[in-house]
């Protein structure tokens, strides 16, 4: 179990990533959107993803990603929170376009709120990205501690 980790950014980036995510999909799950079938692919990218960031974030509490020392994981988390970003972003862009058909309704407020979280949460995934190609590129983002060769 590495405590450590939940001190970490991306740790704390993973941490809100599960929660936004919940809240994400909580309020269109509380709303009725079968009515609107974009709120079908919005459901299917935040409850997937909120799955799979729970499943990571098992894999980097307990140090499983050491028992699979042939993963690649620095290019496997870039990727995970690259693809991530884009389909949060999809989601975003639906559930903000998909809004009006509740404006005079009593579940606008969810769908307006779980726009607003959409968004937060595809800007957490943008920064965990950011952070993993950092690690990717080996480099920890101390410009001062680096080295160029003349």
């Amino acid at each position: 179990m590495d405590l450590n980790f939940i001190k970490t950014i991306p740790g704390i980036l993973l941490l809100a990533e599960i929660v936004l995510g919940l809240l994400v999909w909580a309020l269109i799950a509380s709303a009725a959107y079968q009515f609107v079938p974009a709120y079908g692919w919005v459901m299917f990218v935040s409850v997937t993803l909120w799955i799979l960031s729970i499943v990571l974030f098992i894999i980097l509490f307990l140090n499983i990603r050491q028992k699979f020392i042939s993963v690649p994981w620095p290019l496997a988390l870039m990727v995970f929170y690259a693809v991530s970003t884009v389909l949060y972003l999809t989601a975003f862009v639906t559930n903000a376009a998909s809004v009006s058909p509740y404006k005079s309704g009593y579940h606008y407020d969810h769908m307006a709120a779980a726009a607003f979280f959409g968004i937060v949460v595809t800007l957490t995934y943008a920064a965990s990205t950011f952070f993993a190609y950092l690690d990717w590129r080996g480099d920890g983002g101390n410009a001062a501690t680096s080295t160029v060769p003349v």
